[in-house]
């Protein structure tokens, strides 16, 4: 059998309702975005075959993050353009560790 994508939630593994906004894990897939493929029936991964389609479900998962645009590489926080001028925004290891006398 083959591994695809879940075709009801597109390898999410959730379903947002759109009126309510609430979240759930897809009922085809059981949250793993992934599924079992036979021919033309799509079967739910069980718990159990985790550990042996690891790999070929991390791969899948980085093609479809790939197809969304993401590059590949974490920013650290203090590189992010969103956090400059934050608290999250500095980088630790050039940051003052006392702050008891900052203001003093």
């Amino acid at each position: 059998m083959k591994i695809v994508r879940c075709i009801s939630c597109d390898g999410y593994g959730w379903l947002e309702d759109d009126f309510t906004g609430e979240v759930e894990d897809c009922s085809w897939c059981a949250g793993v975005g992934y599924v079992y493929r036979d021919g033309k029936t799509d079967y739910r991964i069980p718990p159990s075959d985790y550990e042996k389609c690891a790999a070929e479900l991390e791969r899948l998962e980085v093609e479809r993050l790939r197809e969304m645009g993401y590059q590949g590489s974490a920013r650290k926080p203090w590189h992010q353009e969103i956090r400059k001028g934050t608290k999250l925004g500095q980088n630790p290891a050039t940051k003052d560790t006392d702050d008891t006398n900052k203001d003093n």
